[in-house]
């Protein structure tokens, strides 16, 4: 099982986001100024060793982690509707997560905490094995080219990095509205002893998971979304 001191194989040819612009709204400025402090840390500069959420939350609460929150359009609705959940959200996108932070403000919710980088490194250094009680990610950078399909994300060793630190029970939910890459990711995650299939295939789309541009997107253009929940066992 891979430890929080131990790096999955290839660590560094995947990461989980795509380098853009820093250029911030007057709004965007004014909620990272009020909020980030209290809500929000720099993965690279957290302590080394797994971060303490329960202390950082200020409550003992099942942790649910969200990789890749984007614009926050999605992730405040799914937070507000959440409130037993500590809810965290790993971005790199410094204006994602500000909007993220105004949008959290405005629906008035405490269960919010934000990391800004690479999902890989929070999850290998900074997230204990055995410890979250969910991993979503939707609507992850499709990749489309097939020449580019290795710089997905949804990978085998990320999966096996994702199945050590959900505790037995925990639940790792994709949504992608690219055929191929929800094939890709049905054989990956059905391929780690670490996790089973809810399914026998795609899960059906829970009415809870709000629509994103995205998924919008993909119905203008007839592409068809497919969920999928992987469950975590305990192997004896």
């Amino acid at each position: 099982m891979t430890t929080s001191s131990q790096r999955p194989p290839h660590h560094r040819s995947i990461v989980s986001y795509v380098q853009r612009g820093e250029r911030m709204t007057v709004g965007q400025e004014r909620a990272w100024d009020r909020h980030w402090e209290r809500l929000g840390r720099e993965v690279k500069a957290l302590p080394a060793g797994p971060v303490d959420f329960a202390g950082w939350f200020d409550r003992d609460a099942p942790v649910l982690l969200e990789i890749g929150s984007g614009m926050g359009e999605t992730t405040s609705q799914l937070v507000a509707a959440a409130p037993e959940l500590n809810y965290v959200a790993v971005e790199v996108y410094k204006p994602g997560l500000a909007q993220l932070l105004m949008r959290a403000e405005a629906l008035d919710v405490t269960n919010l905490r934000v990391l800004r980088g690479d999902a890989v490194d929070l999850l290998t250094e900074h997230v204990a094995p055995d410890s979250l009680a969910g991993v979503r990610i939707f609507f992850p950078d499709p990749w489309p080219k097939k020449k580019h399909h290795k710089r997905r994300l949804v990978q085998p060793e990320f999966v096996r990095l994702l199945a050590t630190r959900l505790r037995p029970g925990g639940t790792l939910h994709l949504a992608t509205d690219w055929e191929n890459y929800a094939e890709q990711m049905l054989a990956v995650c059905s391929a780690e002893p670490l996790l089973r299939n809810r399914h026998a295939d795609w899960s059906p789309r829970p009415d809870w998971r709000p629509v994103t541009k995205f998924e919008q997107r993909a119905v203008e253009e007839d592409r068809i979304s497919h969920d999928l929940m992987f469950d975590r066992i305990e192997l004896t």
